[in-house]
């Protein structure tokens, strides 16, 4: 895919006799995803996106059949190429399964959906042309490039869905010793974990050395409630008991609400978050690191996969 006309070449070759998508349709798939990226804070797993897409727009019987040669579903597979345009536009970024759109892609929104995707169509030729890239491309090339990036991100998405299913099912206790190896991970001591029985306000306590004289205490809070986002009382009460030289961390699998974020800008203590996402990129990011027994906890092997044009 380099520029409009030869895209259009190689698309009518490749589906000889089948009824073609418009680009106005594409753009259409693209605009409904950034649409659900904002109702959603910004951000949004690609799984995620596909599934609201999936209620939102009545997609016929072509659009929703399978490539005979990947089985990969034809909407689906087409939202995903055309979803390195929008990154090439520096409209959406892309990690770790999940999908962020940017303040230009919200100014994005405002073009007709055709416009909309060949706009983004041409930073992607362009980014091709300062990589050195050759600019004529066959029917054979495009599919193939297709594939591997419809394929990768697929494989994103199903490990990211494992992952969290992984911690999903974890009890409270068992996904605050996930956040405690988290922590030592990244080089901090736990002295502390709150043993079990009822919440006194803390599940952690961190340093930065092994006596606590390093840096600031971090005081933890772990919320794990997949269904139920921080609250802003929430963020409030941890506030309170945050001292001179402590710092306050609430990691939260069910993320948080609006009101928690505004608290935490607005208070007169330093608190953090930690989202399901931010764990996970943070696991996969300090792993190594781990001691052998905490990564028991949840164990992660590396894959090789062909990389998409991104």
């Amino acid at each position: 895919m380099i520029n409009a006309l030869l895209w259009e070449y190689a698309f009518n070759k490749q589906f000889k006799n089948m009824k073609k998508i418009s680009y106005n349709r594409i753009g259409e798939y693209l605009q409904t995803a950034f649409k659900i990226l904002i109702e959603n804070g910004g951000s949004f797993s690609s799984r995620g996106v596909m599934n609201e897409m999936e209620k939102r727009l009545n997609f016929n019987e072509y659009e929703k059949e399978r490539y005979e040669k990947t089985g990969y579903i034809r909407w689906q597979s087409i939202t995903h190429f055309y979803s390195v345009d929008c990154n090439k536009a520096d409209w959406l970024k892309k990690s770790n399964g999940v999908w962020s759109i940017t303040p230009e892609g919200e100014k994005a929104l405002s073009m007709g959906p055709e416009e909309f995707i060949k706009f983004a169509m041409q930073k992607y030729k362009e980014w091709k042309k300062k990589q050195n890239h050759k600019e004529e491309v066959n029917s054979s090339e495009d599919e193939i490039e297709e594939n591997v990036t419809t394929g990768y991100e697929q494989a994103v998405e199903v490990a990211r869905r494992e992952i969290e299913e992984y911690i999903r099912v974890k009890g409270p206790y068992e996904f605050q010793d996930l956040c405690a190896a988290l922590l030592r991970g990244m080089g901090y001591y736990t002295p502390f974990i709150a043993p079990r029985g009822p919440d006194r306000g803390i599940d952690i306590i961190a340093y930065k050395d092994p006596l606590g004289a390093e840096g600031a205490r971090i005081k933890v809070q772990v919320k794990h409630r997949a269904d139920t986002k921080v609250s802003r009382e929430e963020v409030a009460q941890l506030g309170g008991i945050i001292r001179s030289g402590e710092v306050g961390l609430i990691i939260s699998s069910g993320g948080f609400s609006k009101e928690s974020l505004a608290e935490m800008r607005s208070g007169n203590n330093h608190i953090e978050k930690m989202d399901l996402n931010d764990f996970i990129v943070s696991w996969e990011r300090y792993y190594d690191k781990l001691s052998e027994e905490d990564k028991v906890l949840m164990p992660f092997r590396k894959i090789a996969f062909l990389a998409p044009q991104e």
